[in-house]
């Protein structure tokens, strides 16, 4: 099993996390807010808002985060069916170690992903029932892969002035604020957290600045986030805000995916403050 893990850095630097989002077997960049599980038999699918869908397959991205060598970056299965699973297989196997995998991701199917390539698994809902976290189920995982191989998708959005864990597609709030007492006890079952600003998420708003914030100045251990970045002054903002302790995923913007910003730019960013080989 060969795998890659989370590379060091200095204290204060920040690194450009790639993804990999899969839907329906296609690489798409879909909001994901707008992502709705299958409708009774009988009714109208509703579908998920699309920015871009892509003429190329999943392991063309990891060639290309292989070739850049970016590190840490995600794949993200949006949906259960055959033809989503088999792209991210692809994917995982054509740059085994460099990407971490998540989407419907248990302690019976965890191994499958991390013999395939995947570095770490991601996880969500596996260890959130009806709104609460499942302690036992997180501890499930733990025992299953490891500690240093696991992942939690800490995703929420703002209610009342505080940040929620959302799940079952972004839809439900948990009753878990994300803060620093949760992030220090979480961290003792984690290597990483991957946090969607979902508010903004694939909206190209700007960022969520001041979840960046909390995450810089709480978070024990790497954190990578994910929502609204556009532009350079994005990727600056989540330097400042997140006091060089964040690590951030761009998506729809990039002109990989459609968008205008282009990828060699965030690449440049990405060597100069995350000090990668050129």
């Amino acid at each position: 099993m060969v795998w890659r893990g989370f590379a060091s850095r200095d204290q204060h630097s920040i690194a450009f996390r790639p993804c990999i989002d899969i839907h329906k077997g296609k690489v798409k960049q879909i909001v994901g807010s707008t992502l709705r599980d299958l409708p009774q038999t009988g009714s109208t699918p509703v579908q998920p808002q699309t920015n871009f869908e892509s003429e190329f397959p999943a392991q063309f991205y990891a060639n290309l985060y292989q070739e850049c060598n970016l590190t840490g970056g995600h794949v993200i299965i949006l949906g259960a069916d055959a033809a989503s699973k088999n792209a991210a297989f692809e994917a995982l196997q054509a740059y085994p170690g460099g990407l971490q995998l998540g989407g419907g991701v248990s302690p019976s199917n965890a191994f499958a992903y991390l013999d395939a390539g995947a570095s770490h698994v991601i996880v969500t809902s596996y260890v959130f029932r009806e709104g609460h976290l499942d302690a036992e189920r997180l501890k499930e995982m733990v025992s299953a892969v490891g500690k240093e191989r696991l992942v939690l998708d800490l995703s929420c959005r703002r209610r009342d002035g505080t940040y929620y864990v959302v799940t079952d597609r972004w839809q439900r709030f948990s009753e878990l604020a994300v803060d620093e007492v949760s992030l220090q006890e979480l961290a003792k079952s984690c290597s990483e957290f991957l946090v969607h600003g979902v508010d903004v998420e694939g909206k190209r708003l700007g960022i969520d600045e001041e979840l960046v914030a909390l995450l810089g100045q709480s978070s024990p251990i790497p954190v990578t986030y994910a929502g609204g970045a556009s532009s350079m002054a994005d990727l600056e903002q989540v330097r400042a805000a997140g006091k060089g302790q964040v690590d951030v995923t761009v998506g729809s913007a990039l002109d990989i995916f459609g968008g205008s910003l282009p990828f060699a730019d965030v690449m440049d960013w990405h060597r100069q403050h995350a000090g990668a080989a050129p």
